[in-house]
C-alpha cells in the first residue's frame, strides 16, 4: 500500500476533546480536508502507564477512548497509523500475569526474555554489562513467581519503577512471532494502513554487544515483520533513535525512516539565522522519510545528531530553549555522553514556545518541513501552535507532559481562529494540493541568511523563499495556465 505524500496528524486518542468519537467530530468540523496523508493515533490500547506506551494488548481499544468501530470510522476517509511497541509489553498484561503465576509452566513463558536465554547462568559478565546501552540502572528486573516462590530475572529495557512495568519480548521466540502475527492481523481487519515499530532498535540482544540495533540480527527480524505487514496491506515505519548512519542503513534497505535530524536543524537555522548546515543536510539526506518538528517526546539531539552538531552552539541553543520554558531528557549511560559532558537526549517543549511564540518564525519552520522531501507529520499541539503547558508540570506531570496538553472543545474552537493557525492551515492545504511535491526536489543557491527550496513536476514548479532576517515566507508557483503566482504564507 503506497503511503500518501500528504500531511498527517499525530494525536493522542483523548487529546482533542477527550475520546475517539469526539476526536472524529473535531476533525470533521475543523479539519475536514486537512490530513489527507492520514492520522497517527498514539496508542489507544489498554495500558498500564507511559500514556499508552505500556500496552496490555493490541487486540482491544481502551474503553474510555471508544472501540475499534471508532478507529474504523476514521479509516473511511483517512489512512490510520498505529504504534506497535515491538520490544515490550506491559507487566499487567494477561500474558505476563500468567507467567508471574505459573513461571516456566505458563503457556506464555516463551514470550519473555529471561536473562538466562542470553547468558546460561542468568548473570551478566562485567565486561558485557559495560557495553550495554542502558535506559535504566539495570536492564532487567527480578520477579517472584507465585507457585514456586522462585525468582525470575527478566529483561526490561525500559521502565520508571523497579521491577519494571514494561517487559521485553523475545522476538526470536515462535510464540512471540505468533502473537505479533495476531496483532498485525487484527490491525488489518480494522483498517490500519501504517504501523510504527516503536523501540524496534532494542529488540536484538546479543552477548558482547550494545543491545541496540545489533547487526545483522535486526535485519532478519525486520525482513520477517516487513513481509508479514506487506502481506496484510500494511506499511511499516521503524522508529529508531540512533546515530544518523543507522537511519541511512535502514533507508538503503528500502525502509521508511523518521527524520529526527530535521527538527534540530530547523530550530538551529531560525535561532542563529544561518541556513548553511540545514541546506547542506537537505542536499544529502534520504528522501523516503517521515518528517516532524514536534511529537509526544521532544526535539532529538543525542544520539541522532552525534557528529552533526557543534557543541558550543548546541549548548547555547539548549539554554535558549530552557529560558523559554523547555526541559530536557538526558542520556542515561555516561559512556555515551560527549567528552565535555554534554548529554542532552531531547529538548522537551512545544516548537512554538522554542521559537519564542514568534508566528513568522513558526510558519517558516513549518514551510521548511513541508518542502523537505518526505511525508510531513504535524503533532496536535503544533497544529494549534500550542505553548508550553507549565501548569501540568506544577501539578505533578513529568517533563514530557509540557507538550501533551489535552484540549477542550472550547480551546480548540478558540485556537483554530488564531491567525498563526489559519496561516498553518493554508500552508497545509498548499502542500496537500500542489502536485509538484511528487516531482523533483532541489536546494537552490542562496546566501546563509536565506533559504530557497524548489519542487518541479512537468509544467508545475513551486519555490519556497525564506528571509531569515525577518522570517518572511514566500511561495512562488506556476498555475496550469503557465502563470506565476506569489503569496506570503
Amino acid at each position: 500500500m503506497p503511503v500518501k505524500n500528504k500531511v498527517q496528524l499525530i494525536t493522542y486518542p483523548d487529546s482533542l476533546g477527550g475520546d475517539l468519537k469526539t476526536l472524529h467530530e473535531v476533525i470533521s468540523t475543523h479539519f475536514p480536508d486537512t490530513f489527507q496523508g492520514g492520522i497517527h493515533i498514539l496508542p489507544p490500547f489498554p495500558s498500564s502507564g507511559d500514556r499508552g506506551f505500556a500496552p496490555l494488548t493490541y487486540l482491544e481499544i481502551e474503553p474510555s477512548f471508544g472501540g475499534w468501530e471508532d478507529v474504523q470510522k476514521f479509516g473511511e476517509k483517512h489512512d490510520i497509523l498505529l504504534d506497535l511497541m515491538v520490544n515490550h509489553i506491559s507487566a499487567k498484561s494477561e500474558f505476563f500475569k500468567d507467567f508471574l503465576k505459573h513461571g516456566r509452566k505458563s503457556q506464555y513463558a516463551d514470550l519473555f526474555l529471561t536473562v538466562d536465554k542470553i547468558w546460561a547462568d542468568g548473570e551478566i559478565p562485567a565486561d558485557d554489562f559495560k557495553k550495554i546501552f542502558l535506559r535504566r540502572t539495570e536492564p532487567y528486573s527480578d520477579f517472584s513467581i507465585g507457585i514456586s516462590g522462585e525468582t525470575e530475572r527478566v529483561w526490561t529495557t525500559f521502565g520508571k519503577v523497579t521491577p519494571s512495568e514494561q517487559i521485553d519480548l523475545d522476538v526470536n521466540s515462535p510464540a512471540t512471532r505468533q502473537l505479533l502475527t495476531d496483532f498485525f492481523e487484527n490491525f488489518a481487519k480494522n483498517g490500519v494502513k501504517i504501523v510504527r515499530l516503536d523501540a524496534v532498535g532494542y529488540i536484538t540482544k546479543k552477548p558482547g554487544s550494545s543491545f541496540f540495533f545489533v547487526e545483522p540480527e535486526i535485519y532478519e527480524f525486520l525482513d520477517w515483520v516487513t513481509e508479514l505487514a506487506h502481506s496484510l496491506g500494511i506499511e511499516l515505519l521503524p522508529e529508531v533513535h540512533a546515530h544518523y548512519s543507522i537511519q541511512n542503513k535502514l533507508a538503503k534497505k528500502g525502509h521508511w525512516i523518521y527524520d529526527f535530524i530535521l527538527p534540530y536543524r530547523i530550530l538551529e537555522t531560525l535561532l542563529y539565522r544561518d541556513s548553511t548546515d540545514l541546506l547542506n543536510y537537505l542536499k544529502e539526506r534520504p528522501h523516503k522519510q517521515f518528517t516532524m518538528l514536534d511529537c509526544h517526546d521532544g526535539v532529538p539531539i543525542k544520539p541522532d545528531l552525534d557528529d552533526l552538531y557543534d557543541g558550543a552552539r548546541a549548548r547555547k541553543l539548549v539554554d535558549t530553549c530552557l529560558e523559554r520554558g523547555s526541559n530536557l531528557s538526558l542520556i542515561y549511560a555516561p559512556e555515551y555522553h560527549d567528552p565535555d559532558g554534554f548529554d542532552v537526549h531531547q529538548i522537551r517543549g512545544t516548537y512554538y514556545s522554542m521559537l519564542d511564540k514568534d508566528d513568522d518564525a513558526y510558519i517558516a519552520a513549518r514551510a521548511i518541513q513541508f518542502f523537505a522531501p518526505g511525508v510531513p507529520q504535524v503533532y496536535y499541539v503544533g497544529l494549534l501552535a500550542g505553548e508550553n503547558d507549565l501548569a501540568i508540570l506544577d501539578h505533578g506531570g513529568e517533563g514530557r507532559d509540557i507538550n501533551r496538553h489535552n484540549y477542550s472543545l472550547n480551546e480548540i474552537k478558540r485556537d483554530v481562529e488564531r491567525e498563526v493557525v489559519q496561516r498553518l492551515l493554508r500552508l497545509i492545504e498548499f502542500r496537500n494540493e500542489y502536485t509538484a511535491f511528487d516531482g523533483e526536489f532541489a536546494v537552490l543557491e542562496s546566501d546563509a541568511a536565506a533559504i530557497y527550496l524548489q519542487w518541479k513536476k512537468n509544467e508545475k514548479k513551486c519555490t519556497l523563499k525564506i528571509d531569515l532576517g525577518n522570517y518572511s515566507t514566500i511561495i512562488e508557483y506556476t498555475t496550469p495556465q503557465g502563470d506565476t503566482i506569489q503569496f506570503s504564507v
